[in-house]
């Protein structure tokens, strides 16, 4: 029978291809202090269905490529907005758009300052 693994997608970059992440707690048996252990997995995914964020299923196939020998069979539960909206501002940020998401901040910095400058002069 072959091997099925759950875990979320982390990247879906690459053309009919996601990288997921699976995370694992244990407890270390001297010490008994609880540790994480994740690990990253490469996956076919012919229809290029799941997302940053989705919860996943892949199924162990046939070698694909050099790495890929896993094959999504289902996606479980779908990744909200709000977080592809996080992701978008994380990948933002990692193209080097960081002035953009500065002058952002500084817009909403002076939207407070208006409305709190707004609120002294009607007491």
């Amino acid at each position: 029978m072959a091997r099925t693994i759950t875990g979320t997608v982390v990247s879906d970059k690459a053309d009919k291809t996601i990288v997921l992440q699976t995370t694992v707690r244990n407890t270390h048996p001297l010490y008994k202090k609880q540790y994480t252990r994740t690990k990253k997995f490469i996956a076919h995914d012919e229809k290029n269905e799941a997302k940053i964020g989705d919860l996943v299923e892949v199924t162990e196939t046939r070698p694909i490529s050099a790495r890929k020998t896993l094959t999504l069979t289902k996606i479980i539960e779908k990744a909200d907005i709000t977080a592809d909206k996080t992701v978008e501002a994380i990948t933002a940020t990692d193209e080097g758009s960081e002035a953009k998401i500065q002058e952002e901040k500084l817009a909403e910095a002076e939207a407070k300052k208006a409305e709190e400058a707004e609120s002294g002069e009607e007491k």
